[in-house]
């Protein structure tokens, strides 16, 4: 799958409310399904739904010990997600601190009578 993919199955997959929940309710520690349904209050099934497209997007994983199904935010998947939105902070950040030297230096001139 491309980088380009990866990136728009992840940020479909975030759009939605019920996996962004699920997303919160796995972010410490990995659950089973009927956890996570419980505490997203979606049925197993609805759960397991949204647990697929979390993972098909590489934002979750599932791990089987014994007959439980664990599933935990896998944080590599994320990358892809917070690469594309770090593009934008340097930019933004260089013209805030432009917006505040400017700022300073209008208010520096002001006050300098005399």
């Amino acid at each position: 799958m491309t980088a380009e993919r990866h990136l728009d199955q992840a940020l479909r997959a975030l759009a939605d409310a019920n996996r962004r929940a699920i997303l919160a309710a796995i972010r410490s520690e990995q659950h089973s399904v009927g956890e996570i349904a419980d505490v997203v209050g979606l049925s197993q099934q609805t759960t397991s739904h949204h647990l697929g497209v979390l993972r098909t997007a590489g934002l979750v994983r599932g791990t089987r010990i014994g007959t439980r199904h664990l599933f935990a935010v896998d944080t590599d998947g994320l990358a892809a997600v917070r690469g594309y939105l770090d593009e934008f902070w340097p930019n933004k950040l260089a013209a805030l601190k432009a917006a505040v030297e400017s700022e300073k230096s209008e208010s520096g001139k002001g006050t300098r009578d005399g």
